[in-house]
């Protein structure tokens, strides 16, 4: 198997640039400097399916304000799942355009997620779960996971337990890849999980501590430990810097993703 992971956002809630601000990396020209809420495309590749899309197996890792916009970006008409890291606005709000993919596929889309961030999904989006059908509402079916192994189209996905501050939120590990965002505290049992990965995705919204992110040095000390070739942060605020000028800063082995970035496995 080979995978070919897609960032579709690396920014943090708000998004870079961020409205009003005059800062260096909000008015800079250069695309990297452009973030859309985080979000990442994994697509699963058989051996026998190279050179073939449609036999991909694609999963998408949260579903932010930017989805369309990601979607269409990305030119992706069907996805096999979507993980949910947890209920913040800024990773669930696009479930709403999943009726696009509806509308393609006549299927609904599996969402999966541990069952308070899934019980938050039919809260915020109560009129796709109504018992009368009615035309033009997403669709989508909810699969409930635990902190434990389960698959997608028999691809094996790992959640990861980290926390968000005091919120339980998921990381997952899918093959050679790992992600984790959102998060300020990882147990080292949890941790563990991810070793051996090639590429390893964390969040930082900025260099100095936060109550419920990683600073930079705490990101890039838990990436080391996992054993990664390389390390992209991403959830990435304003507050770090223009992309060139913090490419200069981070070690090797470490780099800002950005918007639109493919990493092939």
């Amino acid at each position: 198997m080979q995978y070919r992971i897609t960032f579709l956002g690396t920014g943090t809630s708000t998004g870079v640039p961020l409205i009003g601000c005059q800062c260096a990396i909000c008015t800079s020209e250069d695309k990297r400097d452009k973030r859309l809420r985080s979000s990442v495309l994994v697509e699963a590749i058989p051996k026998s399916g190279l050179g073939s899309t449609s036999e991909n197996l694609k999963i998408l890792i949260d579903a932010g304000p930017d989805f369309r916009q990601q979607m269409l970006q990305e030119k992706v008409a069907v996805l096999d799942g979507i993980l949910l890291t947890h209920e913040h606005w800024d990773h669930v709000a696009g479930l709403d355009d999943v009726r696009a993919l509806n509308f393609l596929t006549k299927k609904p889309v599996p969402v999966y997620g541990e069952q308070r961030v899934l019980d938050n999904v039919q809260k915020i989006f109560s009129y796709a779960f109504i018992n009368e059908y009615l035309p033009g509402l997403p669709k989508m079916t909810l699969h409930t996971i635990e902190n434990r192994e389960f698959a997608i189209g028999g691809l094996p996905i790992i959640p990861v337990r980290a926390y968000h501050n005091k919120l339980p939120v998921y990381g997952f590990r899918v093959g050679p890849f790992g992600y984790l965002t959102d998060a300020n505290y990882i147990d080292d049992s949890e941790l563990d999980k991810f070793t051996g990965v090639e590429v390893f995705v964390v969040s930082t919204v900025m260099k100095t501590p936060h109550r419920s992110h990683f600073a930079l040095d705490d990101a890039i000390q838990v990436g080391r430990r996992t054993g990664a070739r390389q390390i992209y942060l991403t959830h990435m605020s304003h507050r770090l810097g223009p992309y060139q000028e913090f490419c200069k800063e981070l070690p090797l082995g470490v780099a800002p993703a950005y918007d639109g970035l493919v990493v092939n496995l």
